[in-house]
């Protein structure tokens, strides 16, 4: 007899019900750590430790403070904070309370936070004193109804009062704390498909998209950072990356789950890395690979000894095979992730195997600068032409665009369902990334359909082409991006800041390239200086494509 789902043996009394059925969220990582593990350290901010047990206190706290100030079920709780116990705390309370939680960029302008308070209907704003000032002004933008309907809450930063700073007229962070009930009954989370964060894009090219997390990709890719990155239990984690990019890619979630403790740094330096992977035996972090660039460039009086190991997640562009072979001489082990804002940040990871470890260095750091396979909890990734959808072949040559689908993938974006549409066509997330599959079914981008520059007719690759500037002895960063030209079309411009009393021409780069680079490939001019970058590390080619096309001073 042939079995279908109607009449399968597998329905009958089998239903899901409260003893076989919860739905997923990342809250419960918090409870388990704080019954299990209560006075182990779960924040250090600079001189203040808070317990698991203290720390879900707090949580508790701040979740019945927010319902009781009528704060609750998805309504939009933002913070604009640098990495402190804060702004972790509010990764609990706010999806305890029912709310939605919008961590945002700190280096934002007060327009664009006035663009986001407004599209995200903010109900509550969490500022850190460090802050107030461009958030007085973003707050003078608003409508008078998004203003009236607003709480203010001040997060004290320990800073001397600014007679110059405008008064926020703003509700104490820990008064409001303290209007809370650490043992308080809360709503629990019955739909995991429920909004659990709101993250916005970098809006290079408009206004940002306003990205959504649910609970349960939210829940996974925690998991999936613990099982690809092979993070044991109480690992001590530096939080060199915002805990506002892409809600420090879900790591906060995935710290509680393993009763991690977070070293909190305001500071992003050499010299306040080392301190705190000697002083805390800090041995996880997370950085763009500016970060790098920052420690293996750093003087000797900046440095500290440190014995154990240090491993390093990172991300943004593919980071030059120069720059990790560096990184591994001064003892950190770099990973190398790859993903998205609307990807609950790292989807794809270069996972190594051991049969790697017999090859030369400068071997292993070109296999480790690929973007790698799918998280575990990502259902699928491939490289297709998005005309046919078809895969292409794994050949490395044969380029495409690089499509995610699966669980930790974002809702959609919010109140645009137009963008949502065209991001999701074919049933597949279209990252806008092209790249190419290796023979072993590795992922290696090659630049962002924006950024491929067609000379003559020949795709040129600004990745491949930084790449190569990465490796002159005189270079600390590069970016490439497309210049005018009359006869090529288009023909490669390099921006390249330098190392401290580091002396070259422009000549010397070009020559550089031609020697390692097909003639065609090679910039046909450079420009030298500091590279503008997002708060995240990220070069911001759009302004380097503003210079070249002569629209920004």
């Amino acid at each position: 007899m042939t079995r279908t789902k109607e009449n399968s043996i597998y329905r009958d009394g089998l239903e899901k019900c409260p003893a076989n059925y919860a739905p997923l969220t990342p809250i419960d990582f918090l409870y388990r750590s704080a019954a299990v593990y209560p006075d182990r350290p779960a924040v250090i901010d600079g001189n203040r430790t808070v317990t698991w047990s203290q720390l879900l206190g707090r949580c508790k706290q701040l979740a019945s403070a927010l319902i009781q100030r009528g704060c609750g079920q998805e309504q939009t709780v933002s913070i604009i904070a640098p990495n402190s116990l804060a702004i972790y705390e509010a990764h609990f309370a706010v999806p305890m309370a029912g709310a939605v939680l919008n961590t945002i960029n700190t280096r934002l302008d007060a327009t664009t936070l006035t663009y986001i308070f407004e599209h995200a209907e903010t109900g509550v704003l969490l500022v850190d004193q460090s802050l107030t000032g461009v958030v007085h002004e973003a707050l003078c933008g608003l409508s008078d109804s998004r203003r009236s309907e607003m709480l203010l809450v001040e997060i004290d930063a320990g800073l001397s009062p600014d007679p110059s700073r405008p008064p926020l007229e703003a509700l104490d962070y820990e008064s409001l704390l303290h209007e809370g009930n650490r043992e308080a009954e809360l709503p629990q989370v019955e739909d995991e498909w429920d909004a659990i964060s709101l993250n916005y894009t970098s809006g290079t090219t408009g206004n940002p998209k306003g990205v959504v997390y649910h609970h349960r990709g939210a829940y996974l890719n925690a998991l999936s950072n613990l099982v690809g990155w092979q993070m044991p239990h109480h690992a001590v984690y530096l939080w060199t990356l915002p805990m506002f990019h892409c809600n420090g890619w879900c790591f906060p979630w995935s710290l509680a789950a393993i009763a991690g403790t977070s070293v909190c740094l305001r500071t992003i330096d050499a010299p306040s890395i080392y301190n705190a992977i000697a002083d805390q035996q800090v041995t996880h972090f997370c950085g763009a690979p500016i970060i790098m660039n920052m420690l293996v460039n750093a003087n000797a009086s900046e440095k500290r000894a440190f014995e154990h190991s240090v491993e390093m997640m990172t991300a943004a562009a593919p980071p030059p095979a120069s720059i990790l072979k560096a990184m591994a001489k001064e003892g950190f082990r770099v990973t190398h992730v790859y993903g998205l804002t609307e990807t609950y940040g790292p989807a794809v990871i270069c996972s190594w195997k051991p049969e790697w470890n017999a090859l030369d260095d400068a071997e292993q750091a070109s296999r480790n600068s690929r973007q790698g396979v799918r998280y575990h909890a990502l259902a699928g990734l491939d490289v297709m032409d998005t005309e046919t959808m078809t895969p292409v072949v794994h050949n490395a040559e044969e380029m495409g665009e690089t499509l995610f689908r699966g669980n930790i993938v974002m809702k959609g974006y919010l109140k645009d369902p137009i963008a949502s549409e065209k991001a999701f066509a074919g049933g597949w997330f279209h990252s806008g990334d092209l790249g190419v599959i290796e023979p072993d079914g590795y992922l290696k981008l090659k630049d962002r359909s924006k950024d491929i520059i067609i000379s003559g007719g020949e795709n040129i690759s600004s990745i491949e082409v930084e790449d190569c500037l990465y490796k002159h002895p005189a270079v600390l960063e590069a970016a490439v991006v497309a210049q005018p030209d009359e006869y090529w079309g288009e023909t490669p411009c390099a921006f390249v800041g330098l190392k401290a009393t580091a002396e070259v021409t422009e000549q010397e780069i070009i020559d550089f390239c031609r020697e390692n680079l097909a003639h065609f490939k090679c910039p046909k001019s450079v420009v030298f200086g500091e590279l503008p970058k997002t708060s995240t590390g990220k070069i911001q080619k759009f302004k380097l494509r503003e210079i070249v096309l002569g629209t920004r001073d």
